[in-house]
């Protein structure tokens, strides 16, 4: 947490439902049933529950969150935190233990990726020996033609 800057706490025994919206930092240890969109830095308790997607600058989870995650800097996902969702963000941080369900982006320049198509299918066991050797009888074409 910045020094001066304000910290606002989700107590364990709050359930919130609706999206937050906060320009500081904030803690979760509750639960949510909404968006969560910060300013600042997040942190999901070991206790909290998140059914909703979550931005903000930095992230840390340490509870079960059940939405996708964004964040302009750092997403933490701790040993015990359990994210069904995908992540996006410019650092990754995955400690043992933890259970990640969804799709990554980590890109440390802060650009954004190729997107992933409807159209496009993950290659069939097999198809990419077949792809290889396409390639390389494309690249020995004509190297050895008799002259």
């Amino acid at each position: 947490m910045d020094n001066g800057a304000t910290q606002t706490v989700i107590a364990e025994d709050i359930e919130i439902t609706g999206s937050i919206k906060c320009a500081s930092t904030i803690q979760i240890d509750g639960k949510l049933n909404g968006d969560l969109n910060c300013a600042g830095n997040a942190t999901i308790g070991a206790n909290a529950v998140i059914n909703g997607n979550i931005s903000s600058d930095s992230t840390i989870i340490k509870g079960q969150v059940n939405g996708n995650v964004a964040a302009k800097d750092r997403i933490q996902l701790t040993s015990t935190a359990k994210l069904t969702g995908d992540i996006r963000s410019k650092r990754l941080s995955v400690e043992d233990g933890a259970t990640l369900i969804g799709k990554t982006e980590v890109n440390p320049s802060g650009q954004a990726g190729p997107r992933a198509t409807a159209d496009h299918k993950p290659v069939q066991p097999g198809a990419e020996e077949d792809v290889l050797v396409a390639e390389d009888e494309q690249k020995n074409k004509g190297l050895f033609q008799k002259k």
